[in-house]
């Protein structure tokens, strides 16, 4: 059973990041608007790269190919989207410093999963179940 809901987190939490980085590529104008808006620098090509980088990570994630490389590359535009973009510190407007905190702390979360998940996958490399290049079903957990 634990090998199972491993698997099924496994999928939400890659779907997320695919879902996302199509989203940055698909909507890459609007991103990029609300990137520079922000004060990212480069918008257009930051958001574009964030967008490979996310997609990357979740594909690596969702097939176990390089995933403490795919995790690195989510957590590496987590962390800075969440002190660049979602900047929740000095906005006047509570409606949007509650939305920016939210978004803050949903990147910090989500940072730490993949630390977690890095973690994991280095102590328990033979328990990352359903992987490219591992067959079998992976035992109990």
């Amino acid at each position: 059973m634990g090998g199972k809901v491993l698997l099924v987190g496994r999928l939400v939490f890659a779907f997320f990041f695919l879902y996302s980085g199509f989203n940055h590529l698909t909507k890459l104008g609007m991103y990029a608007q609300l990137a520079g808006a922000s004060g990212v620098p480069a918008p257009t090509l930051l958001t574009a790269i964030s967008g490979l980088m996310l997609i990357a990570g979740g594909l690596s994630v969702l097939l176990g190919v390089q995933v403490r490389l795919g995790v690195l590359l989510i957590a590496a535009f987590l962390i800075p989207a969440a002190f660049t973009v979602h900047k929740f510190w000095g906005i006047a407007d509570p409606m949007m410093a509650a939305n920016q905190a939210a978004n803050f702390w949903k990147n910090i979360a989500l940072a730490g999963a993949c630390l977690m998940i890095s973690g994991f996958v280095t102590l328990y490399p033979a328990r990352w179940p359903y992987s490219i290049g591992r067959a079998g079903v992976p035992p109990a957990l």
